[in-house]
């Protein structure tokens, strides 16, 4: 059973959330801001953290920073009033794995949580199958049927990186972090460089899945069903 932390300031909405994600049997951990929210997240193994960007003390925005520069990889997600294309891009920079404004429909948030956390479930698997396509991070090797193909690694680093969280948006940004390194000094274009590369080696793959530009924020990779 996953154990999902609210962390808003407005209790009826704490409840309102909880009621619908007990109801799904998840077990619900509350905070009424950033600071109560880290608080939890210390003493409680947390599978996944709702966040408001308005709280007291210490709002989503620090929330969020102070949970992706931690140890531990939990799956966030904002839901907030701020529905401002900025804010979401914002959002996104710093971070979350998926972003609702208010009002929401609460069987949406459902849907949103369960699917950010099978998102993460894959992610920590070494094993990814992309229609004809297997990738292994053991060895990073790349299956099509019987065949097997070569990969510079950091085209295999970038497609498995995608391929892990099916649907999220990576930024330029946190591509070049997490696949080139802090200390990476070249152009951000590099991502779209090998991108490119990628799509085009993988073109007759379009039916099980694509590489989309999300615009103004990053890339995605949609898997087919």
């Amino acid at each position: 059973m996953a154990t999902i932390l609210i962390a808003e300031d407005e209790a009826h909405i704490r409840e309102l959330i909880g009621l619908y994600l007990r109801n799904e049997g998840f077990a619900i951990e509350e905070a009424a801001n950033g600071v109560e929210a880290l608080a939890v997240v210390e003493r409680t193994e947390i599978d996944l953290v709702i966040l408001d960007i308005m709280m007291p003390r210490m709002d989503g925005w620090d929330l969020c920073r102070q949970l992706r520069g931690g140890e531990r990889d939990i799956p966030i997600l904002m839901v907030t009033a701020k529905g401002e294309s900025g804010d979401k891009v914002k959002g996104f920079q710093l971070g979350t794995d998926d972003y609702l404004t208010k009002p929401f429909d609460p069987v949406e948030l459902v849907l949103r949580v369960k699917a950010v956390l099978k998102r993460y479930r894959i992610a920590s698997s070494q094993v990814i199958r992309l229609g004809s396509i297997v990738l292994n991070r053991r060895t990073f090797k790349v299956v099509r049927g019987e065949e097997e193909l070569t990969l510079p690694l950091k085209e295999f680093e970038l497609l498995f990186k995608l391929a892990s969280h099916p649907g999220q948006i990576f930024t330029r940004e946190q591509l070049i972090v997490q696949i080139w390194g802090m200390d990476y000094e070249g152009d951000d274009r590099t991502v779209d460089v090998h991108i490119r590369r990628l799509r085009v080696r993988f073109a007759a793959e379009k039916l099980h899945f694509r590489i989309e530009t999300a615009r103004s924020l990053g890339y995605r990779l949609v898997a087919s069903r």
